[in-house]
């Protein structure tokens, strides 16, 4: 189960991630008011809180928080919560072709499914010593273990068996738009598909009435079928509205359910997931990342679980719905997905469509729109455009070392990522500013995620160092200083992961005062408490051979959404941005503090 930290611990922790951010009155200011929560209101909340979460074995402390701080949320989804992560190419490139593509990737998507809810998916389990752990045998010896201690005999070798609570949410489910707070919806006896393209929408069943898959020959016939309707593109595209402020598209969805749509609609949200083909080719990794990230709103339906989108040259990603579940469970099934359909693909480039007749199998949905609706739809897309427009994304591929150099040398990947991020804040604005990492609580039961704190005192005082007093300081002092940020980085990561940061527990206690109508306490009306958590840096990382990019918008209006990757030879980052902020010199600076760090842990020299 997940734990809840200790009161003190949680105390100290958030202390610490302060004090780089503060001047040393507001540090004062700031202590003083965290010790009183700590032995005032905080250790009553606390208390509380702990009784609670014994009552409630089954679940974890921050589940019920957690989803309701996504689905109050009453910002639009895209952008502010949906990420994407693209799929590397297949690399038998006849198989890129939009058709061949889609075909193989809604096959492989439905085997996952298929394996997921007959029990045959193979547990997800994070391995530190893989060489141990990830073999036959281990698998063996641990299939005869009753599962009531099975985990105890994965824990011996290292093994972490990891949350799988989330997965069902992936099929057939959708974030339903509600006034004040959303609900995931989810209807697994649903067969069809939904299919959007030049934002018509299609549906057909994927499933015969046994759960039997259809012969992927007639799924690729009906795909077809749909790559070749020439219907015009809808004066009002639909998709649009997904894009809104929460409320607004819950009374308009409202209007849509009373004006005669609600068989449409219910197909959308019970289709077991969003197919999206776009009629244009990707020009490069900024096109790719706009077209995943957000796209054309028309060609999208950003509340389901998960949208695939494939572009006419076969360009494969996802778009995913945060509040139902992490990046964790959608990696799965990607890195599921790439390997299936490219391994074993269910048709070739010489495969044929069945010859089926899809007229008849495939339903184009028609939604009745009366004026308010129209006026909405109009007034969203306007909206959605400004929003679209003011948004930069911009990306850099650092050649010159990754992780193996890292490893030689005794550093932490991840680490040097984070700090050249500080380093490269710190170049272009001056200044130490709240730092969001993302880290899952997946080794926990019903655990979602906490944060790290990147910045530090040490990662403030290395940048200083890099960035202010070069000359001051030898090749040797420099490396020192790294080391010093890699060894607390590595502590912060490992104590997120096992449950004791401190951003998700001062979150539940906030929680639990508002929900027993108590006065908010002081602490959490602290300006430094605000700022904190005023993200301007938010970052997040993920490694896969299936993943060629993956990213999100910034968290805040002033703030850059870090996407990156630490590769064996070279580190990857993309960034998003609005106009208050200059992506493209904040890579260039990171670009740059890359370099140095690099530079030293090869122990030359570097020039301001």
């Amino acid at each position: 189960r997940l734990p809840v930290p200790k009161l003190e611990d949680t105390i100290k922790r958030y202390l610490n991630a302060q004090k780089p951010l503060l001047n040393d009155d507001q540090f004062r200011k700031t202590e003083e008011l965290a010790h009183a929560f700590e032995k005032g209101i905080g250790r009553e909340l606390h208390e509380q809180l702990v009784a609670q979460d014994n009552q409630n074995k089954h679940t974890s402390y921050i589940t019920g928080p957690w989803f309701d701080m996504y689905l109050k949320a009453r910002e639009p989804v895209v952008l502010n919560f949906n990420a994407f992560m693209s799929f590397n190419p297949d690399p038998k490139s006849e198989y890129n072709d939009q058709l061949i593509r889609a075909t193989n990737m809604t096959v492989s998507a439905i085997r996952f499914m298929k394996t997921f809810r007959a029990g045959y998916l193979e547990p997800e389990v994070f391995h530190l010593n893989p060489e141990k752990s990830d073999t036959e045998i281990f698998k063996k010896i641990i299939r005869f273990v009753p599962s009531s201690i099975s985990w105890f005999g994965a824990y011996m070798v290292n093994a972490y068996p990891l949350d799988m609570s989330q997965y069902f949410r992936l099929f057939n489910s959708t974030r339903l738009p509600k006034l004040d707070k959303d609900e995931l919806y989810t209807d697994e006896k649903a067969k069809h598909l939904l299919v959007l393209r030049n934002g018509n929408f299609y549906v057909f069943d994927v499933l015969d009435r046994d759960g039997n898959m259809l012969k992927p020959s007639e799924i690729q016939a009906h795909l077809k079928y749909i790559l070749s309707d020439n219907s015009p593109a809808p004066a009002f595209p639909l998709g649009y509205l997904t894009s809104e402020n929460r409320d607004t598209w819950a009374l308009l969805r409202k209007n849509l359910l009373e004006n005669g749509n609600e068989e449409a609609l219910q197909k959308v949200d019970s289709a077991l997931f969003c197919l999206s083909l776009d009629d244009f080719p990707v020009k490069d990794f900024v096109h790719l990342s706009h077209t995943m990230l957000h796209g054309d709103a028309a060609n999208r339906w950003y509340d389901k679980s998960f949208n695939l989108i494939i572009t006419k040259d076969g360009t494969a990603g996802i778009n995913f719905e945060h509040s139902w579940g992490d990046g964790v469970a959608v990696l799965r099934f990607q890195n599921e997905v790439f390997k299936d359909s490219t391994k074993t693909p269910a048709i070739s480039p010489q495969s044929q469509p069945a010859s089926a007749d899809s007229s008849r199998a495939v339903q184009k949905l028609d939604f009745k729109l009366n004026d308010a609706l129209k006026a909405g739809i109009t007034k969203a897309k306007q909206k959605f455009d400004a929003t679209v427009e003011s948004l930069s994304l911009d990306m850099i591929q650092f050649q010159e070392g990754g992780k193996e150099l890292l490893k030689q040398k005794k550093v932490s990947p991840d680490a040097v990522a984070q700090l050249a991020f500080q380093m490269a804040f710190l170049r272009q604005y001056d200044q130490t500013v709240a730092t969001y990492e993302s880290c899952s609580t997946a080794a926990f039961k019903h655990g979602r995620t906490e944060t790290i704190r990147p910045a530090s005192v040490h990662t403030k005082k290395c940048s200083e160092a890099f960035v202010k007093e070069l000359s001051k300081h030898s090749t040797e002092e420099l490396q020192n200083l790294i080391v010093e940020c890699s060894k607390y980085h590595g502590r912060l990561t490992k104590e997120a992961a096992m449950g004791q940061g401190f951003d998700r527990h001062l979150f539940s206690l906030r929680y639990l005062a508002l929900s027993k109508g108590l006065p908010l306490p002081d602490f959490y009306q602290d300006q430094a408490y605000a700022r904190l958590n005023h993200n301007i840096i938010s970052t997040s990382t993920l490694v896969s051979p299936a993943v060629e990019l993956g990213g999100f918008g910034p968290v805040v209006s002033d703030g850059f959404g870090v996407g990156y990757q630490v590769q064996d030879d070279w580190i990857g980052c993309n960034v998003s941005s609005y106009p208050t902020r200059n992506g493209k010199e904040f890579l260039q600076c990171i670009y740059k503090s890359l370099e140095d760090i690099f530079k030293v842990l090869k122990g030359k020299k570097i020039s301001s």
